[in-house]
């Protein structure tokens, strides 16, 4: 549990703790933009989104334990490179093929939980697998405000020291090899491709948006190559013998309700993490440190309700908690609306939002992740990756709009970032209670 959690939490807290460095990372590289600078992040969140998949899928047939360990070598070779980067373009490249790794960690990691404890456990360890990427999305903002006030490049140096102790003292020594029988087919490489290819071309078109604008032709073409390419991964989901995302994830309505609402919750939930780090430090002049501190209660709340997700889980069921923390999720949005202005003012505005939004983040991801294990033991890594690529491409969405929304650092597009946001926790509810499931053991 240790291993499997330190290595999806280094993975996925890496996807959120450069948001509050790339102030600090474009004053070590004059001369760059800031269109330029964010690519450290666009990088990551295209490259991470599109591989998930196929990482999951090739992990099922070439073994689970082989595949975490090279994408835990791979995220740990390129966090020292991205820590030494000499320019932008090599700390770009870095961080994509840090995403790359990341993406061979996070579902794999999960698909090694199952096999690796009794069924009965099963609820318990998912919980807590998932409180740890709660944990790591909410902490991502404090443990880069302190990170930076020693050196942006801490941020990327302190992986190195995780990732070689988690490859000599647990992985090589603790987890089991686990992959599909000799002679099980191989993932159809059409389905694969056209699949990468939705992906990263949604995501581009995503966050290239604001800058560019809806209505450019290069969004717009982006965006029908998107739709083009997920007819194409549809087709071939029907058709292909061994295609990528199998059509029999969807059958269960539960690992479809939870497929539906990741993205919907995380689409909030991006908005969440950024905008109130950037609210502080572009409305209220917070430093980086003290905005970072600031956020702290979230993931503190987070963790006290991730550490008990399997009890919560075992009285309430998995909908109940999940649209819970949903609606805690909008709630926190209408509090900030009506509570938070141009004058700071931190424990009557911003850290009321912050305990809500701590308890929907411990309390939503846990049960929407444990769809996975709904599935057949085979398809559990495959199924995981494709809860992180919603994830992934809701969290995408939600960073593009409050950029698109919040062009002057004012209150009033701020307002309108936390309405989409409570929008998002609404709909997120109402997709999981439309698909419920008609009986419950």
């Amino acid at each position: 549990m240790a291993v499997l959690g330190a290595v999806a939490f280094m993975a996925q807290l890496d996807f959120f703790v450069v948001n509050v460095a790339l102030d600090g990372i474009g004053q070590s590289f004059p001369g760059t933009s800031v269109a330029s600078v964010s690519w450290i992040l666009s990088a990551y969140a295209i490259v991470f989104a599109a591989v998930l998949v196929p990482a999951g899928r090739i992990a099922d047939h070439w073994g689970r334990k082989k595949m975490l360990l090279s994408g835990v070598a791979l995220f740990t070779l390129t966090s020292a490179v991205a820590a030494a980067a000499p320019s932008l373009g090599v700390l770009v490249g870095a961080r994509a093929l840090q995403a790359v790794g990341a993406a061979m960690i996070v579902p794999t990691s999960l698909g090694l939980l199952y096999p690796s404890f009794p069924k009965r456990q099963h609820t318990l360890v998912v919980g807590l697998w998932a409180g740890v990427g709660a944990i790591a999305a909410s902490a991502g903002p404090p443990v880069g405000g302190l990170l930076v006030t020693l050196d942006w490049r801490w941020i990327f140096l302190i992986n190195v020291p995780v990732g070689i102790a988690t490859l000599v003292a647990g992985a090589l020594l603790l987890l089991p090899e686990v992959r599909q029988p000799r002679g099980a087919a191989v993932p159809d490489a059409a389905s694969a491709l056209a699949l990468l290819l939705a992906v990263s071309l949604l995501v581009l078109a995503t966050v290239q948006g604001p800058g560019w604008g809806w209505t450019d032709l290069r969004t717009v073409a982006l965006f029908a190559a998107a739709a083009l390419a997920a007819a194409a991964t549809v087709e071939r989901t029907l058709r292909a013998k061994a295609p990528v995302i199998e059509k029999q994830l969807f059958i269960g309505r539960q690992f479809t309700a939870a497929t539906a609402a990741l993205f919907l919750f995380s689409v909030g939930f991006a908005i969440v993490l950024l905008s109130t780090a950037l609210f502080m430090q572009e409305v209220w002049h917070f430093s980086p440190l003290r905005a970072g501190v600031s956020i702290a209660p979230a993931p503190l709340t987070s963790i006290a309700f991730a550490m008990n997700a399997g009890p919560i889980q075992h009285r309430f069921g998995r909908t109940a908690p999940a649209v819970t923390g949903t609606l805690a999720m909008a709630l926190a949005a209408g509090y900030w609306i009506a509570a938070v202005h141009t004058t700071p003012d931190y424990w009557g505005g911003m850290f009321p939002g912050l305990i809500l939004v701590g308890l929907a983040g411990g309390l939503t991801q846990a049960p929407l992740f444990a769809a996975a294990g709904t599935l057949a033991p085979g398809r559990a890594t495959t199924g995981s990756a494709v809860l992180n690529m919603s994830r992934q491409i809701g969290s995408a969405v939600g960073v593009a709009l409050l950029v698109a929304l919040t062009p002057q650092a004012t209150t009033t597009g701020f307002d309108h970032a936390w309405s989409v946001q409570a929008g998002a926790g609404i709909a997120a509810a109402g997709a999981l209670l439309a698909l419920r499931p008609r009986h419950t053991p």
